[in-house]
């Protein structure tokens, strides 16, 4: 049985994962809290925190709300920074056999630049992914994702920097994903995730006052599944290079729906907080899956929902 997928093609290193199921950014942390839980190596690839410049506190408390069928955070990107990045991380991760895909922020299109170029032909990182869900300090706080033109821009001072697979991952805070989907990719993306978090916020009527600290959060898990699905089957329709699928994805049958509507792949984020081994489960899922359809490949599954 063939569950490898290749999500770099048109890169001259490229990105072959032994199987379609990866860990979403800000959910697995930096893959090194996890694995005392399940046997992490057996995973497709692992996407780590998202990763700044320069260290991040993150947001004020609250920062996590439930909300039926999902959670709101707003965790503000606290993280160590890409200097301690390099320091710490990448040396563990130079001996896995999973690959590591570290997840950039930038506030301008240089900052991405940089992020890149530091983390370029560095042993232990095998990819990039790019949020471009984030705000653009230069252009008044507009998410980076909101327009095709702000998206081309940062997809391709990045791939400028680095040699490395670049993913794109683009935000549900737009009226054009589709239109941002093939910007990115004409500036020489070589693959892209969807979605990132829909906005939201809770209020809390004792206090009379947003709940979180932030104000507002990005809402995850199950809520958001048919909605993400529906934008990775427009994406995928609109696109050559590979998609990955993420939202709300807890079971064998959601990654299942979403590889049949296009993607290549699929990443688990908020599943991974309500079952730490979520992702193995679904990876077992998709074998048995297989095993009774008497399917011998994966990519053979790719799309076939859009027939």
């Amino acid at each position: 049985m063939k569950l490898s997928v290749q999500l770099a093609p048109k890169n001259k290193k490229g990105l072959l994962l032994a199987n379609p199921v990866m860990t979403a950014s800000g959910t697995f942390g930096w893959g090194t809290e996890y694995q005392h839980l399940f046997d992490i190596q057996k995973l497709g690839a692992i996407v780590c925190k998202g990763t700044t410049l320069k260290p991040r506190e993150g947001n004020p408390q609250p920062r996590i709300a439930e909300t039926p069928c999902g959670v709101l955070n707003s965790i503000g990107l606290q993280n160590i920074g890409v200097d301690a990045v390099l320091k710490e991380k990448a040396p563990v991760w130079a001996g896995w056999r999973v690959p590591v895909i570290v997840n950039i922020v930038g506030e301008t299109v240089e900052e991405y630049a940089r992020l890149a170029a530091k983390l370029d032909g560095v042993a232990g990182i095998s990819g990039l992914e790019v949020n471009i869900g984030c705000p653009n300090i230069e252009a008044g706080g507009a998410e980076f994702g909101a327009n095709p033109e702000s998206a081309a821009e940062v997809t391709a001072a990045v791939k400028k920097a680095t040699s490395l697979p670049v993913m794109v991952k683009l935000t549900p805070n737009t009226g054009d994903i589709v239109g941002v989907a093939e910007a990115v990719e004409n500036a020489g993306a070589d693959a892209i995730s969807l979605i990132n978090t829909p906005r939201g916020m809770v209020i809390d009527i004792a206090r009379r006052k947003p709940l979180l600290g932030n104000k507002h959060g990005g809402l995850s898990g199950p809520a958001i599944r048919p909605i993400a699905l529906y934008l990775v089957y427009k994406v995928a329709g609109a696109v050559e290079i590979p998609v990955v699928g993420i939202g709300g994805i807890a079971t064998a049958s959601d990654a299942l729906e979403f590889i049949m509507a296009g993607a290549s792949a699929v990443q688990v984020g908020t599943g991974n907080f309500a079952e730490p081994g979520a992702p193995l489960d679904i990876l077992e899922g998709i074998e048995r899956f297989l095993k009774e359809e008497g399917t011998t490949d994966i990519n053979e599954l790719i799309g076939v929902g859009r027939e």
